[in-house]
């Protein structure tokens, strides 16, 4: 009965984003006006450069690795359910606009070890140690950018999360064929009391980005 129970509290599946903006994290007017309320962010990287270096951090991307790399981990990865009326996330032209919903029904793809790449729809909480505490933090995937010179997700905060928000992770292949990650986002405190908290907690996302940022480089690769 207790096990039943936990893995009931556990699934994400049905709860709603705790922001609004759904996609706001690809706006091109991001750091200028961000939405109401919000902090934007923006911070990059430069990984190197040819068409090797862009297709490994492209697939390190897609497979939690920024995330793994920093020293998260990724537990409880769940799949958008089979519901023609649950979100799937959008889909992106080349230019970053959304054009359409995505469908429910498009191909799943798993990674050797069984799991699920990152995919509009996917839930998946983000655990952090900070000073020995264990912070579990809720997200679901709202967007996939798959295009020949730019690729990467962005994910959306559920209740839970510390903080409320939108944060994309993109590696971008330039025409000097230089090789970049770019992380860009928004975030708020997510209740009082993590207001209470707001300057750990801004500490604590400046660390996660240099982290993040780290983790695609050649040598932590």
């Amino acid at each position: 009965m207790a096990e039943t129970e936990r893995r009931t509290r556990s699934t994400h599946n049905g709860q709603a984003l705790s922001y609004a903006a759904i996609g706001a994290s690809q706006a091109d007017d991001l750091m200028y006006y961000p939405p109401k309320g919000f902090r934007p962010f923006e911070s990059r990287a430069r990984l190197g450069s040819g068409d090797d270096r862009f297709e490994s951090a492209s697939e390190a991307v897609l497979t939690w690795g920024i995330q793994r790399g920093s020293g998260m981990q990724i537990e409880n990865i769940e799949l958008p359910p089979a519901s023609d009326t649950d979100y799937a996330g959008l889909t992106y032209d080349a230019a970053g606009m959304p054009v359409a919903p995505r469908g429910l029904d498009e191909d799943q793809t798993y990674t050797e070890d069984g799991t699920p790449h990152v995919a509009p729809g996917v839930s998946a909480e983000l655990v952090v140690h900070v000073f020995g505490v264990r912070f579990v933090a809720p997200v679901r995937v709202v967007s996939v950018t798959s295009d020949t010179h730019r690729v990467g997700f962005a994910y959306g905060t559920l209740p839970g999360h510390p903080a409320m928000g939108e944060e994309s992770f993109m590696v971008e292949h330039h025409d000097d064929d230089s090789v970049w990650v770019v992380i860009r986002g928004f975030s708020k405190p997510s209740s009082w009391f993590f207001r209470l908290g707001s300057p750990l907690l801004r500490w604590q996302q400046r660390k996660a980005t240099k982290e993040y940022l780290r983790a695609l480089l050649p040598a932590r690769a």
